[in-house]
């Protein structure tokens, strides 16, 4: 494997020099991409910062995470005269194959080619290459005449949002990113039109979904700042118009803010909001989603307000065992769900033996691949319960529990349980010169960090 991540960083060093570059001109190039696709962590970088990153693929320390790849692929798949070259021969092959010697799994490699070869064959420069054919022929009409927007316009623009959204857990989040951005995009432009009230109060939901989406997708492609930036966007955009959309945006932005600043005072009181949201919407489901937040967010709490979190609780089950049926936000929330709330809530509040079998109903209900990354997270946490317990064979059975969280982590390369997988670890240092923590830490090694 070293052989083989050396040969690689010595191909991206021969594509760099190939071309008469130098660190910075590379670095000016992938700077330039990063702002056209909006990957803002690049985009907004220093050109030292990028140069040092270059510097330590071409030593072979690290290999190009995701962003960085789409971001090689564009620079690559022209000559430096600004013609398209993709076919044998050309640098964009050369830069495939060195990929693959990075380890770069070969599913990625096709879902980056497949990518990029549809954006540079088709307009080049627009964002709106990562759409659909149809959805991009109807919104070149409304974007050069937004007079004609229409109803069945903003559907295929939702529906693209909501084809991206699922695909999370199963395609490569920097995909989903720029896919989504396309659509950002378009709804931005839009938004600067004279509508209708109906088609503004229809655009605005559509335009809310998107940003929250997009910020979701910033988040996993590690652009807080931007995240947090589109999450406030979405919510000023949804406005009165759908106030149980609004709260479902700011329960996601609650997790988004807690995780990417660690404030929980923020995060609770962005809680309480999606919570006041949720009230005086139509959606039970979302009022019993926007309680389980509230519910954790004082459970993390320092020092944790139990009586407010179990509270919470109480009246999220209230509401998801009334009748909901027809309900506007059908599948927002679920028994199973909430029954992972309940768990974290009962490790923070010192019940871990309640915690861990609430957490493994929780993951009995999570089988479907959309659900993902929410099962990843309810296997860790259910895994950092057991080990919690303190009972007889609680570290081997929390650690035998991790390998399926670590094989989950690698798959969907989610941020949320990423991080929990690594506070399990730190509470299995007392044993980690146990042979089963050292299994767990090749497996890590192996499926999210080697490769």
């Amino acid at each position: 494997m070293d052989g083989q991540r050396n040969a690689g960083a010595r191909a991206l060093r021969r594509l760099r020099t190939k071309r008469g570059w130098s660190w910075t001109e590379l670095a000016a190039q992938l700077r330039s991409q990063g702002r056209r696709l909006h990957i803002t962590r690049i985009g907004t970088a220093q050109l030292n910062s990028i140069r040092r990153t270059i510097g330590r693929w071409e030593a072979a320390v690290s290999v190009p995470d995701d962003q960085y790849q789409v971001l090689l692929a564009h620079v690559y798949a022209r000559t430096p005269a600004g013609s398209v070259a993709l076919g044998s021969g050309s640098d964009f092959r050369e830069l495939v194959d060195t990929l693959a010697l990075l380890g770069v799994p070969s599913e990625r490699i096709d879902e980056l080619t497949n990518t990029v070869v549809a954006a540079v064959t088709d307009t080049g420069t627009s964002l709106l290459a990562f759409l659909g054919a149809s959805t991009r022929a109807d919104l070149a009409g409304v974007l050069a005449r937004p007079e004609s927007l229409s109803v069945s316009v903003l559907e295929g623009i939702d529906a693209a949002s909501v084809a991206v959204d699922g695909q999370i857990g199963t395609v490569p989040f920097v995909r989903l990113h720029l896919a989504q951005a396309a659509v950002v995009e378009a709804c931005r432009h839009l938004l600067l039109g004279d509508h209708s009230a109906e088609l503004r109060a229809r655009l605005n939901t559509v335009a809310a979904r998107a940003l929250a989406l997009a910020a979701r997708l910033a988040f996993e492609t590690r652009d807080d700042s931007a995240a947090l930036a589109l999450y406030s966007e979405a919510v000023a955009i949804a406005g009165e118009f759908d106030l149980s959309r609004r709260a479902l945006i700011r329960s996601s932005q609650t997790m988004v803010t807690y995780y990417s600043t660690g404030d929980i005072g923020r995060a609770r009181r962005i809680a309480d909001a999606a919570a006041r949201d949720a009230r005086r919407g139509d959606s039970v489901l979302m009022r019993a989603r926007a309680q389980a937040l509230q519910a954790e967010m004082a459970a993390r709490s320092r020092p944790p307000q139990a009586r407010r979190a179990q509270a919470a609780l109480h009246r999220a089950w209230r509401d998801l065992t009334s009748d909901t049926a027809g309900d506007p936000m059908a599948g927002s929330f679920s028994m199973g769900r909430l029954r992972g709330f309940e768990g974290v809530c009962g490790i923070f509040l010192g019940d871990a033996e309640a915690a861990e079998r609430q957490l493994a109903r929780s993951a009995e209900a999570l089988t479907r691949s959309r659900e993902g990354v929410q099962r990843a997270i309810v296997l860790t946490d259910r895994a950092l319960a057991r080990l919690r317990t303190s009972g007889a064979g609680a570290p081997e059975a929390a650690t035998e529990q991790l390998h399926e969280c670590v094989e989950l982590i690698g798959a969907t390369r989610a941020r949320v349980p990423a991080q929990r997988l690594k506070l399990a670890r730190q509470e299995l240092r007392p044993w980690r010169r146990e042979a089963f923590v050292a299994d767990l830490d090749d497996h890590i090694h192996s499926a999210l960090i080697g490769t």
